[in-house]
């Protein structure tokens, strides 16, 4: 059966830090850009390469010091492509006090060794969450397709 779902986790290092103190939003994209193809290619068995990132939320800072956690979730495949939602969680560790810190969802599209789209497994939508995640990954992806109808050609 393929893998639906991964947890990475780490701790948010110096490097990480930007101007203000707090972990920088570029190097939290950057891990859920990672947790996300991980999940993308452990779920097809394929190459795959990032479409759109969506909805991102920066809800809270990450510290340097805490523990971070970057959970990638199937939520929707089509033909060629995966929606993978994610989670970045925070956890401060003296008082090991979990805070949600960003949320976002990333399609991927597999690709072969020629770099063409390719078919991915079909998900199972087993449960009720299974269908309201699946459900919203489609309004998100409409969302995306209807911005691109707004936008000037070119």
């Amino acid at each position: 059966m393929a893998r639906t779902a991964l947890t990475f986790r780490f701790l948010a290092e110096p490097q990480h830090v930007n101007f203000g103190g707090k972990v920088h939003g570029g190097s939290v994209m950057k891990w859920m850009d990672e947790a996300a193809y991980a999940c993308a290619a452990g779920f097809s068995g394929c190459y795959c390469v990032t479409v759109s990132v969506s909805g991102i939320r920066f809800v809270a800072p990450i510290h340097i010091g805490e523990i971070v956690e970057v959970h990638a979730r199937v939520l929707l495949t089509g033909h060629t492509s995966l929606t993978i939602g994610l989670e970045v969680r925070a956890t401060e560790v003296r008082t090991e006090q979990r805070r949600i810190a960003t949320r976002c969802l990333m399609t991927f599209v597999a690709v072969d060794d020629a770099g063409q789209p390719t078919a991915v497994p079909e998900l199972a939508l087993n449960t009720d969450d299974d269908h309201r995640w699946a459900d919203y990954a489609r309004a998100v992806r409409q969302a995306n397709v209807d911005m691109d109808q707004l936008l000037p050609p070119g």
